[in-house]
């Protein structure tokens, strides 16, 4: 089993004063770090995804911003690659499938923004490619949602696309089980 550590969209906008900031990203970047530090150490295949945004009403992750930038918490290496993506999808328009490939890659590990968005794509995607899947759960972070007036807390929505993961596409760790 050969595992790749993913870091998806771990980018400034998504920290305190970013443009579209998530609940917990402080805490889930930190645990991410610990993660890409261990991955360092085993020398196992590292992968930092960058969303830049393309679309003409977006808010964030704009080009040439300071927002679009990966935080500083979990810079990439100079050997470590960096896909840069255009939708919430890793594998869709991007070299992440043919990297991994080249990597003998089987098994990867996911972490990183939004857990409802990019990491419940990618990692159906993932699947979908056939490759096994580990989301850790504290090195993800997404908001609140909202539908017809009702709000949801970040909470109850990472737990819930967290928990439909797990039925199929992923295991489901928390970083002192997915260190060990």
């Amino acid at each position: 089993m050969k595992n790749a550590l993913i870091l998806i969209d771990i980018q400034n906008d998504y920290f305190p004063q970013g443009r579209k900031e998530l609940v917990n990203m402080t805490s889930a970047a930190a645990v991410a770090r610990q993660l890409l530090e261990k991955f360092r150490k085993e020398k196992s295949p590292v992968i930092h995804i960058q969303h830049i945004s393309t679309r003409k009403d977006a808010t964030f992750f704009l080009p040439d911003t300071e927002g679009v930038k990966i935080n500083n918490e979990v810079l990439p290496a100079a050997d470590e690659p960096v896909i840069i993506k255009h939708s919430p999808n890793s594998f869709l328009n991007t070299t992440l499938h043919e990297t991994l490939k080249e990597l003998n890659v089987d098994t990867v590990t996911i972490v990183g923004a939004m857990t409802h968005m990019c990491i419940d794509s990618t990692t159906r995607a993932a699947f979908d490619h056939g490759y096994k899947a580990i989301v850790v759960a504290d090195a993800c972070a997404t908001l609140d949602l909202a539908l017809n007036g009702v709000t949801v807390p970040a909470a109850q929505v990472q737990t819930a696309f967290l928990a439909g993961l797990g039925f199929v596409f992923a295991d489901i760790q928390y970083s002192v089980t997915a260190q060990q």
